[in-house]
């Protein structure tokens, strides 16, 4: 919120104290949505996770993460109606009001996240439980499909959410084709069509919880014709990887490789939780 913006809600304040009180409070909700939208970005790009590294899908992102927060600005209901509430408080009701500058009433900040190597050992720690009982129902290794997990879902950071935010519980990314029954969350992805990313909304399984999840994933890999040698190269974290590709489980052409890295990272978090 620049000088002029400030002059500006001055002189509506004068006219109409409660417009200018809901101008205020969007403008507040613009600034720190825009805040969270570079916080998150920061944090997957700190990780790592089967995110591209190049300028141009950096560009891409940023653009898409601005038209994200100029949508989640003025939602009803949202953080502008309780910040719009919180200044009619503080000025003595609507009638009183007036638009002080952006410095007199700070946007909080989002809290401060924690390091990624933090970020990971607790990944790793949550679901390794219901991943080692993934494990007894496949023979892929636990910290094989913690990995994958963690690769698909940027070590919990990017949980497919529906609409409504409500969590999927989905880790693995798998889609709801024709013959799913159970929940759905429809968002945007990214997938490969001839080698380069395009941008296209799908439909994923939703659960319960994350213990369902791993469920449903050790299930695929058990019963579908697709995935099943994929148990039989999980001798290492490479040939895991690599059956995954070669079965077709995602269209990254480095699917395989990235996946692989993750996958060293979990053994070595693994060993320090040991």
């Amino acid at each position: 919120m620049n000088v002029s913006s400030v002059d500006t809600l001055r002189a509506r304040a004068a006219a109409d104290p409660k417009a200018a009180i809901r101008e205020a409070a969007k403008q507040f909700e613009a600034l720190f949505m825009q805040e969270l939208m570079k916080s998150m970005r920061q944090a997957q790009q700190t990780m790592a996770s089967g995110l591209m590294d190049n300028a141009g899908s950096q560009m891409g992102t940023e653009m898409l993460d601005t038209q994200f927060a100029a949508k989640m600005t003025g939602l009803p209901g949202g953080l502008g109606d309780v910040i719009a509430r919180q200044l009619e408080r503080q000025m003595g009701g609507a009638g009183e009001a007036r638009v002080a500058p952006a410095r007199a009433q700070p946007v909080p900040l989002p809290p401060r996240r924690a390091d990624a190597s933090s970020l990971q050992s607790q990944f790793v720690a949550d679901h390794s439980g219901a991943a080692r009982a993934a494990e007894a129902a496949t023979g892929i290794p636990a910290a094989f499909m913690v990995s994958q997990a963690a690769h698909e879902s940027g070590w919990g950071q990017r949980e497919i959410r529906a609409a409504d935010g409500t969590p999927s519980f989905n880790l693995f990314g798998i889609k709801a084709g024709a013959h799913w029954k159970g929940k759905v969350a429809e968002v945007a992805t990214t997938e490969y069509v001839d080698g380069a990313p395009r941008r296209t909304v799908a439909r994923f399984r939703a659960y319960d919880s994350y213990a369902e999840s791993f469920a449903d994933y050790a299930k695929l890999m058990r019963t579908s014709p697709r995935y099943r040698d994929v148990a039989a190269s999980a001798g290492s974290a490479q040939g895991f990887a690599q059956g995954l590709q070669r079965a077709g489980y995602a269209t990254d052409p480095a699917y395989a490789e990235k996946l692989t890295r993750v996958i060293n990272t979990t053994l070595r978090l693994a060993r320090g939780l040991a």
